[in-house]
């Protein structure tokens, strides 16, 4: 029998579209996700960019932060150049917030991670989760990079 794999961006892809739902209501997809690493969470309102890449890493039984902290990836796998980084198989660690912003050697600080997509231009792309409450795609200032790490 052959053996099927597949690429975390490959299954990550596959959660384009998956929002968070408004209001009291919460998606029970974005909540498992969640839950994965903190049990305790009520509702898809919480930033959940973390937990999506945990979610996908834990399918498909990678190495992954186990955390909700999005700088949390800055700690897992191999550190990769941008110029190395590949799309399916490398997750892209950035800076969030208005102003001055701690660097790489500082976790618990404000930040996003997803998968990395490419390049375009002068921007990053990456598919992750919470971006604009959904799994998307979108474009990433590439001033605000804090690493790039390869799970596998």
């Amino acid at each position: 029998m052959d053996k099927i794999t597949i690429s975390a961006y490959e299954l990550a892809q596959r959660f384009v579209g998956t929002k968070e739902v408004p209001g009291a209501t919460s998606n029970p997809q974005v909540l498992a996700m969640l839950r994965l690493d903190e049990p305790a969470v009520v509702d898809d309102a919480v930033p959940w960019c973390s937990a999506f890449i945990n979610y996908v890493a834990w399918l498909l039984r990678l190495p992954r932060s186990k955390s909700l902290m999005a700088r949390s990836w800055l700690t897992v796998g191999q550190v990769v150049s941008l110029e190395e980084a590949e799309p399916g198989f490398d997750v892209a660690i950035f800076k969030r917030g208005d102003g001055e912003q701690p660097g790489a050697n500082v976790i618990d600080a404000p930040g996003h991670v997803g998968f990395f997509a490419g390049i375009e231009g002068n921007k990053i792309l990456l598919l992750g989760g919470n971006q604009g409450d959904s799994v998307s795609v979108s474009p990433q200032k590439r001033s605000d990079l804090l690493g790039i790490r390869r799970l596998a």
